[in-house]
């Protein structure tokens, strides 16, 4: 059964629309987080198939992804009448914005709205003359955030909002502990998985086929971790900034340690890794996944633990991933976008001045400080350390390079220059 019927079968009504229409509603009580609404659904009704799947899925993003576009549809089927839509409407104008289904099929559904002016949309947004509203509509964001897109990055703002609202790619990074990338490649093959190598990282690996990654046998051995080519491209900048022997790195905000281990298998398990955060249940994930993927170097310790004072002024390189607002993974977590409030934004800002300044005490007097976030926004990419001064990035990987992933000064990647996630790196060193 392909996407039409299955459409069609929505349309009708059944439990197959009453399970999108229920996850819709517990989606937008609180914006959590899609994958774990159907990750839950999933779990529970055994009864879908991986198509059916696959549909709701792509049902449930398109709804959190579309939403203003949608609703405006909808104003533009009441014959411009602002009404509070109702979920089915909403459900049956995405069918007909992503051409599964066509006005008439629509119109049996819910008749008393006109399915062809719905379709009609984009002429209508493509006429607002305000570029900010105009980028709002087309993407389906909020105002405030439009605002921050268009002021901070001009006429590159659509193109950059557009790639943030396309599916992200599933990238996976070669573990060099276990083997090279080309060697991944061939083993997931021989498992049914066709992929591509990354365009800027050699670790980076493309999967063409979508499945469940974790249930590999490659997986397991602990020959590839899921992560961005952007993330693992800023695990490859703290290793440039590392002296060749033997070096300290410190990883302040490390989360579950994707960079972590990114950063170890890059050295080869030399030199020595601490990584730390404030959520032990993290920590503890990160212990795991070192474990399967034979990092030996790297030593998790929780942020307040007192065995952080002797590394007071011997760091060689501090990597501050800092919290933010995640604008940057927007392809991944959509229902960030309506989760956030703008003054989240100077709430953020005094919070990543406080850790930097902290984690700027680790750095030793020769040391360089890593100052990250995955946003795309310019606010949050401020921040600097009192006594520090920036390291050009075409000092790191010379003048292509640095042109290529930045401006030459800092390291900057996007949806829709580079085709990762949007991440923000400045290299900080002591005046």
């Amino acid at each position: 059964m392909d996407d039409r019927q299955l459409a069609a079968q929505l349309l009708a009504g059944g439990r197959l629309r009453a399970l999108v229409l229920e996850l819709w509603q517990r989606t937008r009580m609180d914006w959590g987080f899609v994958t774990d609404r159907l990750a839950q659904a999933f779990r529970k009704e055994k009864w879908l198939g991986a198509h059916e799947r696959r549909l709701v899925g792509e049902l449930l993003y398109g709804m959190v992804r579309q939403l203003r576009r949608i609703d405006l549809a909808l104003t533009l089927a009441r014959g411009g009448r602002a009404q509070a839509p109702r979920d089915l409407e909403r459900l049956v104008a995405l069918l007909v914005l992503d051409g599964l289904v066509d006005a008439a099929q629509a119109a049996a559904a819910v008749p008393e709205l006109d399915w062809r002016a719905a379709a009609g949309v984009d002429a209508a947004i493509a006429r607002e003359r305000s570029p900010v509203a105009r980028l709002a509509l087309a993407c389906s964001l909020p105002d405030w955030l439009a605002a921050r897109l268009v002021a901070d990055w001009g006429d590159e703002a659509e193109p950059l909002a557009r790639a943030l609202d396309q599916r992200a790619p599933m990238t996976v990074r070669a573990n060099l502990l276990v083997g090279d990338r080309a060697a991944l490649a061939a083993e997931l093959v021989a498992e049914g998985l066709a992929s591509h190598p990354g365009a800027w990282c050699d670790t980076a690996l493309v999967l063409d086929t979508r499945t469940n990654l974790f249930s590999t046998a490659a997986f397991q051995r602990g020959a590839f971790e899921a992560q961005d080519e952007g993330s693992q491209l800023l695990a490859d900048l703290v290793v440039a900034c590392a002296p060749r022997d033997k070096p300290l790195i410190v990883d302040y905000c490390a989360g579950a340690g994707g960079k972590t281990l990114a950063i170890a298998a890059r050295r080869g398990n030399r030199g020595r890794i601490v990584a730390t955060d404030i959520d032990e249940a993290k920590l503890e994930e990160l212990r795991r996944r070192a474990r399967r993927a034979t990092v030996s170097n790297a030593r998790a310790l929780h942020v307040d633990a007192r065995e952080l004072d002797p590394l007071r002024g011997k760091a060689d390189v501090v990597l501050v991933d800092a919290p933010c607002s995640g604008t940057g993974a927007l392809r991944r977590n959509p229902e960030a976008r309506w989760r956030l409030r703008e003054s989240d934004l100077t709430e953020l800002a005094a919070r990543q001045r406080a850790i930097l300044a902290q984690a700027a005490q680790l750095c030793a007097p020769t040391g360089r400080v890593v100052y990250a976030t995955c946003s795309v926004i310019a606010s949050e990419n401020a921040a600097t350390a009192d006594g520090f001064r920036t390291v050009p990035l075409r000092e790191l990987w010379g003048e292509a390079r640095a042109g290529q992933l930045g401006d030459g000064e800092i390291f900057t990647v996007t949806p829709h220059r580079h085709g990762t996630d949007g991440f923000f790196a400045r290299v900080l060193q002591r005046a």
